[in-house]
């Protein structure tokens, strides 16, 4: 016989059948309910109340199940921390702030009026009742996410303020638990403020130091996801050593991993894919497992229980994203987004429920029970869990989808206009993927059209030579593809380096060139060193880099890379005298912000007082970190030494240049790629030549 004979037994053990089934369903989901119009956040957990305990009992909700749901739990929580523009939350922390006092303190209200006023609860019953009502889970973030609007105004308020209402509402939870069972003595304020300040303290201040220090020393793709995994997981069991949610450490790990793993980064990308195509629909499946639809036909108190819990904390979620749109003056859209990001009630709902269920304060003269929380409000949380998914679900979609178009039309037309064409020749491998890092976190993602160009002397008839310029440009290609951003492949037979480029930023109108500081030894089987390198002439940049300087005038970064980006703490910008007069002076500005924003490293430009009034006029954003350093013209880049010296580890030096008898071009200028390599040698640092009007256009304006 081709196969030996199985038995297949409900609910399922075979552990193949039970994953083979969760990823049918993972894989059908979306295709089936795509025709229904009905959102794949909410068909997975319709799936999962299907093939569940309560459904079909095709699958038990067992310990892998909830292993892979509490991972796929911690994950949205990650991201939403990881995802979150630090600038804006800054800007808008206050803002978060005051969303969650609303998304608290009416909830509870209204918890506490429906407990005591309406079910007749104890007074603790219902304070906890309203504790469950507060707490909100971001179960709808990943569509937001999809969308691309996660920087949003709006979802940075409820981000934030989810973290507020859950951390409220937990304490709540220990508290009233504390006082139930007699363990809130007079040290019991003080164990539960010193473990909470601890847990956030380590976590906020330690792990960056761990994370910089890891990813400077290990660049394995596989190593950097596990070790990013583990700090969720850590920062999930140090909270909940604390007595707080673990949710609340794996979104304060996202916080202090922000600025280590940029939005556009081939990590990030990683992260998202293994969260969104695993972890995240385990935990959505598993909470539609425990949807148990049969206790409400069972017991009409149930029914009634939840019917109260349902309105009122649907009233009051909605009733705080109104008074917070008010505030804030936020759109419609915005309000509703804010509504259906905060509604959906499940993480921290479950485990203040099943914590107050299994809460003993005595026995009846029956001998049954009397639970600080009664079955009745168990099971009328497991009916307000789905209702208030739904209700995320839909309202979610609905705002974020609206945001997004109005985003898409607000930029389509700027999007039609601008481009921003960036070249990338490649020659040595071991600095591509911080080259194409570099290129990524320069451009915006709507606008760019990246390039990997290397060349071949068409005098040379070696195979060898053009394998090697193959691997040049699949090194740069998967470094792109890492980063979800593609990479346009070219390979020229031309008569040297120099001729190449020049040509390629002609034919495909580049704008922004990034060049990479020559290296001794050989580039390659069978490449002219000279030509390719520029290791001729007396300069560290050789005879290439200047030629192509000469001979091009777009936005160019000579680049020399000593660690990785997303570990560098701050750019020190210097700025000649007179830059602002310089025609590129808008563009090289526009990218080292952007870089800056997209890595939330502090800028620090050092500059005259002149160039630093022209510097704070072009500012973008209020929110952008950046400091000035005023110097005074006549001393102007004479203590350009002193200077280098004074930069940090963790600094990247940005010097803004000119090319020769321009505007801002200082005979000094000639100097300073020797004084790079001298007082940088474990520095990264970028020479920025920035595009510069010439000639008769350039006479005028002097004059």
């Amino acid at each position: 016989m081709l196969f030996a004979p199985t038995s297949i037994t409900l609910p399922l053990e075979d552990p193949i059948l039970k994953f083979m089934l969760i990823l049918v369903i993972i894989l059908s989901a979306p295709l089936l309910l795509n025709k229904l119009r009905i959102p794949y956040l909410l068909g997975l957990i319709i799936a999962g109340a299907v093939i569940g305990p309560h459904g079909l009992n095709l699958v038990l909700r067992d310990s892998s199940i909830i292993l892979s749901g509490t991972a796929g739990l911690l994950y949205i929580m990650f991201l939403s921390g990881l995802e979150m523009d630090m600038a804006d939350f800054r800007r808008n922390g206050w803002r978060s702030a005051v969303f969650g006092l609303y998304t608290f303190s009416i909830p509870m209200l209204f918890g506490i009026g429906a407990g005591y006023g309406i079910l007749g609860f104890p007074l603790l019953s219902s304070v906890l009742l309203a504790a469950l009502f507060a707490s909100q889970t971001l179960i709808a973030y990943p569509l937001v996410s999809k969308l691309g609007i996660a920087r949003d105004k709006a979802v940075v308020i409820a981000v934030g303020g989810t973290i507020v209402t859950d951390i409220l509402a937990l304490l709540v939870l220990t508290v009233v638990v504390g006082i139930a069972t007699d363990k809130a003595d007079e040290w019991f304020w003080y164990r539960l403020a010193g473990s909470v300040v601890l847990c956030i303290a380590v976590i906020v201040v330690l792990f960056p130091l761990i994370g910089r220090w890891f990813f400077k020393r290990c660049s394995d793709n596989v190593s950097q996801y596990i070790f990013v995994l583990a700090m969720v997981f850590l920062g999930a069991f140090l909270a909940e050593a604390a007595g707080l949610e673990p949710i609340i450490g794996a979104f304060l790990a996202g916080l202090a991993m922000n600025r280590l793993i940029p939005r556009t980064s081939p990590l990030m990308n990683r992260i998202e894919f293994v969260g969104n195509a695993i972890f995240i629909p385990f935990f959505l499946i598993g909470v539609g497992m425990l949807i148990d639809y049969r206790a409400f036909f069972r017991d009409w108190q149930s029914l009634e229980v939840a019917a109260v819990m349902i309105v009122l904390v649907t009233a009051a979620k909605y009733l705080a994203a109104v008074l917070t749109q008010k505030t804030f003056r936020l759109s419609s859209d915005q309000r509703t987004l804010l509504f259906g990001l905060s509604s959906a009630h499940v993480a921290a709902t479950l485990a203040a429920v099943m914590v107050g269920y299994n809460v003993v304060l005595g026995y009846d003269p029956g001998g049954e029970p009397i639970r600080l929380l009664n079955e009745s409000v168990l099971n009328g949380t497991i009916l307000m869990i789905l209702v208030t998914c739904t209700v995320s679900t839909f309202a979610t979609q609905r705002g974020a989808h609206h945001i997004a178009l109005s985003g898409a039309r607000q930029t389509a037309a700027e999007t039609a206009r601008t481009g921003e064409h960036l070249l990338l020749p490649v020659s040595h491998e071991e600095d591509i993927d911080e080259m194409v890092g570099l290129g990524i976190a320069l451009t915006k993602q709507k606008y760019r059209s990246l390039y990997a160009l290397n060349a071949i002397d068409n005098k040379i008839d070696d195979p060898d030579v053009q394998k090697h310029a193959h691997r040049l440009l699949d090194t740069a290609i998967t470094a792109g593809a890492g980063a979800d951003v593609h990479i346009h492949r070219l390979l020229r037979y031309d008569v040297n380096i120099v001729n190449a480029i020049v040509s390629v930023i002609r034919e495909r109108n580049i704008t922004d060139l990034v060049l990479g500081m020559h290296r001794d030894g050989a580039a390659g089987p069978g490449l002219r060193i000279p030509e390719m390198l520029g290791a001729a002439g007396g300069s560290p940049l050789g005879k290439t880099i200047p030629d192509i300087l000469n001979r091009s005038n777009v936005t160019t970064f000579v680049y020399r890379p000593a660690q990785p980006l997303q570990t560098l703490r701050r750019h020190v910008v210097i700025v000649p005298r007179r830059a602002e007069l310089e025609a590129g002076f808008q563009t090289w500005l526009l990218r080292i912000r952007h870089l800056a924003h997209v890595t939330g490293a502090q800028l620090i430009f050092h500059a005259t007082q002149q160039t630093v009034e022209h510097l704070r006029r072009k500012r973008r954003r209020k929110a952008d970190i950046a400091s000035y350093v005023i110097h005074d013209p006549a001393e102007s880049w004479t203590l350009m030494p002193s200077l280098l010296q004074e930069i940090r580890p963790d600094d990247c030096v940005w010097v803004v240049m000119s090319r020769r008898d321009r505007i801002s071009y200082q005979t000094a200028m000639q100097r300073l790629p020797g004084y790079l390599e001298e007082h940088l040698p474990q520095n990264s640092y970028v020479m920025v030549f920035p595009v510069q009007a010439g000639g008769d256009e350039e006479k005028m304006y002097l004059a």
